[in-house]
């Protein structure tokens, strides 16, 4: 492919950057595109700092939040090529303290497929209502500055009732983080040090690690307001939800605090071409960090026909969603794409069948995570790509 050809590809994802820039849904953003293992579009816009005038740069450093979990899951499926973990194992295998219960008090066996698939009994804290079992235990989302360890944060969530019994239903949940722990003990290392070691460093993802490797790097974090979006405090913040909901509780300096804990479902900081890296290794078979049968398997709807609230037609594999029903979700993705996002702004996707990964990160919740930003720039990447198509040669 000459790079004249993706000219299509390119102006319509400007178009919808610039228009979201104008209509203040954003502060900044950096978008990343590869298409048949060639990176075809590499856009910094906006700022990374609106108050210091801080324009972004296109190694800009983000708070990853929930894109935390592809890179921890991955970690755990290389233990598992490994055969040091088994997706059938028992979680108190490795964590025999934390033994959860049903409402009605009796114990449930939890297994790491289940947590890898989020259909472990658990959910978040900023799911439930105002002084839910969850807040009343004081666990940590982990994108807060709780002051407490990993170990700790688990103890108390083993003293909420799990919300089902595992495996019945899928719930987006805490469940990375427990697996997080489990990485912990295979490895006898931090799970810093373990991700490191297991992904980040084979991969060259030099930008990535539980604390900002650049603090000038470091995007600041805004969040959705009526006018424009809203600087949030750096030790502690609330973001309203789901209607119902006790919202997010966000520390955007926990990406500075080298004492907080690292949460393997929220915890990770790193850049958009760092991450992009990643996809593209698993999109393209997994070389060097995993075989091909277990991404092949980790990209494999695993939830069967379980509902997924808020992700309608989708299922779910090992570490992220799945497109089932490309109408039923309304959107131009592929079936077979796997997608993801991050509370401070993002969102991601891999088309296999197109040879397409996207990475969209901003400093802007909720807005870069699902808004109308991902929509719009989904929708602009793929009447692109039908564009640039027509004009191959």
């Amino acid at each position: 492919m000459r790079f004249t050809d993706i000219n299509t590809l390119q102006n319509c994802v400007d178009e919808v950057i610039e228009r979201t820039l104008i209509e203040k849904r954003i502060v900044g953003t950096v978008v990343q595109i590869a298409l048949r293992g060639e990176l075809v579009y590499s856009r910094a816009k906006g700022l990374a700092d609106r108050e210091q005038k801080r324009p972004m740069q296109e190694n800009a450093l983000f708070r990853y939040a929930s894109v935390t979990k592809p890179i921890v899951s991955t970690a755990a499926l290389i233990l598992f090529s490994q055969d040091k973990l088994r997706l059938d194992d028992p979680v108190v295998k490795w964590l025999p303290s934390f033994r959860p219960k049903l409402p009605n008090g009796q114990y449930a066996s939890i297994t790491i497929r289940h947590l890898i698939t989020h259909t472990a009994g658990l959910t978040y804290r900023f799911f439930q209502e105002d002084k839910g079992a969850y807040e009343m235990a004081e666990v940590s989302d982990g994108m807060d500055i709780s002051g407490i360890t990993l170990e700790e944060n688990l103890e108390r969530l083993a003293t909420a009732p799990l919300l089902y019994e595992p495996g019945k239903m899928w719930r987006y949940s805490i469940a990375t983080d427990v697996l997080g722990a489990v990485i912990e003990k295979i490895t006898g290392m931090p799970l810093s040090e373990a991700v490191q070691m297991l992904v980040t460093h084979p991969l060259h993802m030099n930008d990535t690690s539980f604390i900002a490797v650049d603090k000038n790097r470091l995007t600041a974090a805004y969040a959705d307001s009526s006018d424009e979006p809203r600087r949030l405090h750096d030790n502690f913040d609330t973001i309203p939800f789901i209607e119902g909901t006790a919202g997010f509780r966000l520390a955007p300096d926990r990406a500075n605090d080298k004492s907080a804990y690292p949460s393997g479902g929220a915890g990770m900081v790193g850049s958009a071409g760092d991450f992009l890296k990643l996809l593209e290794t698993l999109r393209q078979g997994g070389d060097p960090i995993l075989p091909k049968a277990i991404v092949t398997e980790m990209t494999t709807n695993q939830i069967g026909d379980l509902e997924m609230p808020y992700w309608p037609g989708r299922g779910f594999g090992l570490g992220f969603t799945l497109l089932k029903d490309p109408k039923a979700a309304n959107t131009s993705e592929s079936p077979g794409t796997w997608r993801m996002g991050g509370t401070y702004g993002h969102s991601w996707f891999v088309d296999p069948s197109q040879e397409l990964s996207v990475v969209a990160f901003t400093n802007t919740a909720l807005e870069g995570m699902s808004g109308r930003f991902t929509t719009d720039l989904c929708e602009a990447v793929y009447a692109g790509l039908q564009g640039s198509n027509n004009n191959l040669y």
